[in-house]
């Protein structure tokens, strides 16, 4: 049974509970202490190798970012490819990026790039995989989610972080994404660690928000990483929200979970929307009375990053 995160986990200081768990946390700090050892060899081979992965765990827009960074570099007519490793847990992500990208999914991500250099790409980029030393990455991407920024910045299970927020002293960029929030805070504390790295904003771009009836009352239900991101999209373009459900990330519905949600939507007097991600998981003949927010990332001065790119690959 997946769980969902833990609230206390993203309190702006640590509770109780998180210093009662760090006792837990020293199995990651000594796995984090000998991962600074373990170097991959040096790429050797033409193609490129970009990471978009995260310290955060969970709901930091690092796919939408992915497929955003396979489309620039397609306009930029370089053969492009994006690798994620295979979980059966994640058969959300890896529809969507197979349906929106050229997807090498393997459950050995030395595998896929194997694959992707058979065919001669020119740049490859990883969907998560920041952790993984036995890739040696060309440039690295750090995502953020703007409302979540590092939780209580305690390690995994005192806090949502995969890593302490100095360790982005080893990491090329920054990418804050979210809604038109002020990042000032963020954008500090991440320089505060390493003031010479770059740091690029994006926003949640609802594309098809004008398939929804202002004037109706909607149920919400999710099962992402960031069901807080969802809400806000929706509220900030006037989506009256009178229900929502939140389910653990990637997770699998049955028929029956959707019937229970849909009942409770006809007592509310109400239609139902949910994100893309979970959409896909759920069987559209049986379900097409239910809506989805189709969502890109927008890049906050892209050609700054562009130009960025042009110059590390």
């Amino acid at each position: 049974m997946k769980l969902k995160k833990p609230k206390f986990w993203d309190y702006k200081k640590p509770s109780l509970l998180s210093y009662f768990l760090l006792p837990l946390t020293f199995p990651l700090i000594i796995n984090n202490f000998f991962l600074k050892f373990k170097k991959p060899a040096k790429n050797t081979y033409k193609t490129k190798t970009i990471c978009i992965g995260n310290i955060y765990i969970g709901g930091t827009a690092k796919t939408p970012l992915t497929i955003k960074m396979y489309q620039i570099f397609n306009k930029l007519n370089f053969r492009t490819a994006t690798i994620k490793k295979y979980y059966p847990q994640h058969v959300d992500e890896q529809k969507i990026l197979a349906n929106k990208t050229k997807l090498y999914c393997l459950k050995d991500r030395s595998d896929a790039l194997n694959k992707a250099l058979e065919d001669n790409m020119d740049v490859v980029i990883f969907d998560d995989g920041l952790q993984d030393k036995s890739i040696s990455y060309d440039l690295t991407f750090v995502c953020f989610n703007n409302l979540k920024m590092i939780g209580n910045g305690f390690l995994i299970p005192s806090g949502p972080m995969r890593e302490k927020i100095e360790n982005i002293s080893k990491y090329d960029s920054i990418f804050i994404n979210g809604n038109k929030n002020d990042n000032t805070y963020l954008k500090l504390l991440i320089k505060k660690h390493n003031k010479d790295i770059q740091v690029f904003e994006s926003y949640y771009d609802p594309i098809n928000i004008d398939q929804f009836d202002v004037t109706k009352q909607y149920v919400i239900f999710s099962g992402i990483g960031n069901p807080e991101s969802f809400k806000e999209t929706l509220t900030l373009n006037k989506i009256n929200i009178v229900k929502e459900i939140i389910f653990p990330d990637h997770y699998n519905y049955t028929q029956v979970e959707i019937n229970k949600i849909k009942l409770q939507a006809k007592i509310l007097n109400a239609d139902i929307i949910t994100t893309e991600k979970d959409y896909i998981k759920i069987d559209r003949t049986e379900n097409n009375d239910i809506k989805f927010l189709k969502i890109e990332l927008k890049i906050i001065n892209e050609e700054k990053l562009i130009n960025y790119l042009k110059l590390r690959i």
